[in-house]
């Protein structure tokens, strides 16, 4: 290639880099202007349990490797930490973990550090006012990294990832998110008619906050985009200017597929590991009778791959704001034998944990009561997790397992033992409780509780 031939690409490429800078530009401005998430410093996030279940770094290992880690000193990376709530969530999920947050944004790091100290978690988080592409500066390798809300905004998703990468350990777990061209579509297009009135090219002042709402309230209801899109919490002083930032108005917002998400790991060379919410994305709870399809869908459905599976659903159901995932370094995972796949010596020598955000102080409280009243224990009340039916356990059953287990991990035969001490007799046949019977109930209960995240096996 001659020197004239390139320099106009050099020049393209520069053109290129001075537009992805002055969108990150606007981008900091807007979140300087209106820090994210606006949630009041002194908010407890133990009030959040689904969340600690998600930021928890057993949550995601598990998934991937059927094993349970322990968060002491594991480092934790917060990509676009705002405010810092979801900082404290991670500290708080992971206790004696090292969490360190980064944002374009002075201002939100100013307030982040702010709800640390206020919360005393000092000692365990640190924050850096820093860009994806400066993460290098940071001496750290992480064992988990938290892209929230943050990868769809930037410029070059696979160049993001490569970087996010460069920072992980070999074993380590990256979680982003991307938004939803299909749920998001109505968005896209209140941000396209404010962009025409240029309001996406200017700074956000609390005028324009104003002039945004009364354009949305001057709409009759039955246009299209406010059906969709417009609720009263936008004409509600407190939570207007997030609103409006975040959605009308919402600087580098941009939706994509599962395709896409898909395509940016591979260029990455990153592993695909599991959706975050992927009890929400099942197939089968979109048919009427799952044990009953059509010919054509019950011979293809199992056949599909995971992609395949996940771009059926989006099309079938956009119902997601987020296509949320968890990925890696290819091969860090470990192949494990699926728990319905478990031959009896392997239920036998396998090692049974609870979940650690169940086993809290209030849980056994809650348990003592439901003893002392002889009622159902209510597991899911205390542990909500997005997409698992409700579940409750007769009293005897919860008791055998969860006196155990919120101690310590067992194994199968204390817990059939104990099962036998609380229940020695059959109360149908009044004979004594035969191992058979126990081990059939333990298996059954293991496997429902382990399928809906509440219970961890560990196979020898």
């Amino acid at each position: 290639m001659s020197e004239n031939q390139s320099q106009p690409i050099e020049q393209e490429l520069l053109d290129q880099e001075l537009v992805d800078q002055g969108l990150m530009d606007k981008i900091r401005q807007q979140f300087d202007f209106g820090p994210y998430p606006r949630v009041p410093v002194e908010v407890d996030p133990k009030r959040f349990p689904e969340r600690l279940y998600t930021h928890n770094l057993t949550t995601a290992y598990y998934l991937r490797n059927q094993q349970v880690i322990s968060p002491e000193n594991q480092t934790i990376l917060d990509v676009g930490c705002g405010t810092g709530f979801t900082s404290l969530i991670l500290a708080e999920a992971n206790p004696r973990a090292k969490v360190i947050g980064i944002d374009i944004s002075p201002k939100s790091i100013e307030l982040a550090q702010k709800r640390i100290e206020y919360h005393s978690k000092q000692d365990q988080c640190e924050f850096h006012v820093l860009s994806v592409d400066e993460l290098g500066q940071l001496p750290y390798e992480f064992d988990y990294i938290n892209c929230d809300e943050v990868l769809y905004i930037l410029p070059d998703q696979v160049a993001a990832l490569n970087q996010l990468k460069a920072q992980l350990k070999p074993t380590g777990i990256i979680r982003s998110n991307l938004h939803s061209k299909a749920q998001r579509f109505r968005i896209f297009q209140v941000q396209k008619m404010f962009n025409m009135m240029g309001f996406m090219d200017k700074e956000v002042d609390d005028t324009d906050i104003d002039t945004v709402i009364d354009i949305m309230q001057s709409l009759k209801d039955n246009v299209i985009i406010k059906n969709a899109t417009w609720s009263e919490d936008y004409a509600d002083e407190s939570k207007r200017k997030e609103l409006v930032i975040e959605n009308y108005l919402f600087k580098g917002d941009k939706g994509y597929e599962i395709t896409d998400m898909f395509n940016f790991l591979e260029q990455a060379n990153l592993e695909f590991i599991s959706m975050i919410n992927w009890r929400q994305w099942q197939l089968n709870d979109l048919f009427k009778e799952p044990d009953n399809l059509p010919i054509f869908l019950a011979l293809s459905l199992p056949e599909i791959t995971i992609q395949e599976q996940l771009q059926l659903f989006e099309v079938l159901q956009p119902i997601h704001r987020l296509l949320d995932f968890w990925c890696g370094h290819p091969g860090a995972g470990i192949e494990f034998l699926p728990v319905s796949e478990w031959s009896d010596p392997d239920w036998y020598n396998c090692r049974v944990h609870l979940h650690p955000q169940l086993r809290r102080t209030d849980v056994k409280d809650a348990l003592n009561i439901c003893c002392q009243n002889q009622q159902s224990f209510p597991l899911h009340s205390h542990l909500p997790i997005a997409g698992s039916q409700p579940i409750s356990l007769e009293i005897t059953l919860a008791t055998c397992l969860f006196s155990q287990l919120l101690t310590a991990p067992q194994s199968l035969p204390v817990l059939l033992e104990q099962w036998k001490r609380l229940h020695p007799v059959d109360l149908e046949t009044l004979e004594p409780t035969s191992d058979e019977d126990s081990f059939s109930l333990m298996k059954k209960t293991l496997t429902t509780l382990e399928a809906c995240g509440y219970i961890l096996l560990e196979r020898a």
